[in-house]
């Protein structure tokens, strides 16, 4: 039923103020509008909402990635984001290379980083 439809994504933040210029400027999503509950930007045709989450009380990120993007070349990808102060994250146990990027058993080629807030995000060349 809903694998035909549009999906959108859903980014929690405690700070409208730092999470806007990562996420238009540092990561180059497209901005759309700012409303009162959320930041809203586009991502190759996909809503991402960035929501006001300051009132949760004790609120924190997951410790897991809950976005992620599928790149061509996740090199070329890092190193354009790492140009504009992205910090790779290293998970002990993981074997990372210098820039970050782990080899999965599959083949898939992953880096993560977080944004402003602590969210785990990811990239993944297949």
């Amino acid at each position: 039923m809903l694998g035909t439809m549009d999906i959108i994504a859903f980014v929690p933040t405690r700070n409208r103020e730092k999470a806007r210029p990562f996420y238009e400027k540092t990561i180059g999503l497209r901005f759309l509008s700012d409303d009162q509950f959320a930041l809203v930007f586009e991502a190759h045709g996909r809503m991402v909402r960035v929501v006001d989450v300051s009132s949760v009380p004790g609120f924190e990120p997951a410790p897991f990635t809950i976005l992620g993007w599928t790149v061509v070349d996740i090199v070329k990808v890092a190193r354009g984001l790492q140009l504009k102060g992205v910090k790779f994250e290293r998970y002990p146990g993981m074997q990372q290379d210098k820039l970050g990027v782990w080899n999965s058993p599959s083949g898939a080629k992953v880096v993560w980083f977080k944004d402003p807030d602590g969210n785990v995000l990811s990239l993944t060349e297949s």
